[in-house]
Formats: C-alpha cells, structure tokens, sequence
C-alpha cells in the first residue's frame, strides 16, 4: 500500500510544509538524506502549548507529539518534489518535550510520534530515537521534533 493510501485510509491530510519560523531552512537534503528541522506540536487551532508535568499529561504530550508527526511528513513530502513515495525510512527522530525538572515520561511523549510513524509508514517507520526533555520551547510548545529521513 502506498504512504498516501495508508495516510488516507488513518484519516490523516498532510497540511502544506510549514514555513521556518527564522533564519533556517525547514529541510536539508545531502545524498540520499533528508534532514527535516524540528517541526513543532500545532493543528488547526495554532500551537499546542503547554509545560508536562504541569499543565499537560503524557497522553496530552503524545497527542501533541503526534501532531509534529504529521508535519515531519508534510516537511518529507516537499523535500521530494511532492513524491513522499520516494521515502526509504525514517533513520532518526530527536525529540524536545517541554517539562518541569521532576517530569520523566519524556519517551511516552515522544511515543505519540514513534507510533505513528510505524502505525503509518510500517517498517519505514521504524527508527532510531531520543527523547529528551526541555525548560522551554518556542512559543510555549509542548514538542518539537526533528528528523532524518533516507529518500530515493
């Protein structure tokens, strides 16, 4: 089954790529690895913000994180011209979980991620990963994610 039949059939329409917040670039492609910049958790409503341990729940935080999942996609399909086919895996996820000192779910966050990359992508999303926690993130963000893809 192809990526955008499996998205499709899970009820998910990747959003256009976000566009970088500052100076950088949303993506980076060197050989045959897409480097995606870290992708912040937001729907439809703007940003999901928040502080785990605080004022959200690692459920909340995996919800949020599934959200920077999404986008990472939407960054992967622009960096292959539109062709999100064009994916051979997902090599790593690094993941920012805004969260108070004594907060240590960070890997159950990140998790929302992880599984939907593997929920979505099968083995191709299968990866390499951290998770880490974080004072703050941009704009009050409860995640941030980034990634590297290996593409055709």
């Amino acid at each position: 089954m192809s990526i955008e039949a499996r998205l499709k059939e899970l009820g998910v329409t990747l959003p256009d790529a976000p566009a970088p917040a500052a100076n950088y670039v949303p993506w980076v492609k060197t050989g045959n690895l897409l480097f995606v910049s870290g992708q912040i958790s937001s729907n439809s409503d703007g940003f999901i913000t928040g502080k785990l341990g605080e004022t959200m729940t690692a459920q909340e935080g995996a919800a949020a994180a599934k959200s920077c999942a999404i986008s990472l996609l939407a960054q992967l399909k622009a960096g292959c011209d539109g062709d999100i086919e064009r994916l051979v895996r997902v090599v790593k996820l690094v993941g920012f979980v805004n969260s108070t000192p004594d907060f240590g779910d960070q890997p159950k966050v990140i998790n929302g991620c992880s599984d939907f990359m593997v929920e979505a992508l099968g083995d191709k999303g299968r990866h390499s990963r951290s998770a880490v926690s974080a004072a703050s993130l941009p704009f009050g963000v409860a995640v941030e994610i980034e990634a590297i893809f290996e593409i055709e």
